[in-house]
């Protein structure tokens, strides 16, 4: 494929022959700015890859439209068939998302027809999706999913508009059994899972509330307590209850004798789970809080008092 190299490059051919070293410099000047100035494509994707990606049913709802996608003028089934396919291009610069309120065209999967977003093809009558939303560009055809759209989230969600309840804190829709029973933390959901880091706010996957009122997948969040993680990955709280944990480490302390110089040791530590700072004696298996009897603590500096 030929590279389109500005024109001010050619006033050096003139040493060429003569002079090695410039032939080397040149050389060197025209990769450089062939990198620079790219090739103009007039399509992101390879006929091949638009042939497979439209061939391809989509896996994440059912409809009888597609979309034109108005970042790079390719047509996708949904959002995130766009998503993914542009994560796959071989190029890292062309990887993006598509706004779903970009979204103008959408084209009737019945007869072909490309027409601005509406719930009823233009052309031949048919219902492009059973739920339409005009403000996410939105069809799906599974209306047993419960969607309705949020507009203090700005987005559609799923499992019933009854079932949900939109804390203006936390900034997103949570189950109805967490109303008043949740501790609130600004823009929770607004954050990357801290296991996946996959955006959580518009995820397609399930998603927790921890008792500190951090979030992540359900499947990252079962994945971490398989591997015996029991703390929040972003705070450090417990995220379970850990008393019958905290009753084995003090058995185990009170079997297990420190040597004498140790015996009177005391450290400050910083408990995970009250955020108390507290002078407790040191102990090789675990320092407790004296405020709320846990073990999950970790050792500070002795904190500066006032003269």
């Amino acid at each position: 494929m030929l590279t389109t190299v500005p024109s001010y490059a050619f006033v050096f051919f003139y040493s060429l022959k003569s002079n090695s070293l410039v032939a080397r410099r040149l050389s060197l000047f025209l990769r450089v700015t062939s990198r620079c100035h790219p090739p103009y494509t007039q399509s992101l994707f390879s006929v091949d890859a638009r042939c497979r990606v439209s061939m391809e049913k989509c896996k994440h709802y059912r409809r009888r439209c597609r979309i034109r996608a108005p970042c790079c003028n390719e047509i996708f089934d949904c959002r995130h068939c766009h998503n993914e396919a542009t994560s796959m291009l071989r190029n890292p610069f062309d990887h993006h998302e598509l706004v779903r309120y970009d979204v103008k065209q959408v084209i009737c999967s019945v007869c072909d027809t490309e027409q601005p977003v509406a719930r009823v093809c233009t052309n031949c009558g048919v219902n492009m999706g059973e739920y339409f939303c005009k403000e996410c560009k939105f069809y799906d055809d599974d209306i047993d999913k419960g969607q309705f759209h949020c507009d203090d989230c700005g987005i559609c969600r799923v499992g019933g508009r009854e079932n949900f309840f939109h804390c203006k804190k936390c900034g997103s829709c949570y189950s109805v059994c967490l109303r008043n029973n949740h501790l609130c933390v600004e823009n929770s959901m607004r954050h990357h899972c801290p296991i996946c880091y996959e955006y959580l706010f518009d995820s397609l996957k399930d998603t927790i509330v921890m008792k500190c009122g951090h979030t992540m997948h359900c499947e990252c969040y079962h994945e971490m307590i398989k591997h015996d993680k029991y703390c929040c990955p972003i705070c450090s709280q417990s995220v379970i209850d850990m008393s019958i944990i905290w009753n084995r480490i003090d058995e185990e302390i009170e079997a297990t004798i420190m040597p004498e110089d140790y015996l009177y040791k005391k450290v400050w530590i910083l408990c995970n789970d009250c955020n108390d700072t507290t002078e407790v004696f040191f102990h090789i298996i675990g320092q407790k809080c004296s405020h709320c009897s846990s073990f999950n603590t970790r050792t500070i500096a002795p904190p500066v008092f006032p003269q």
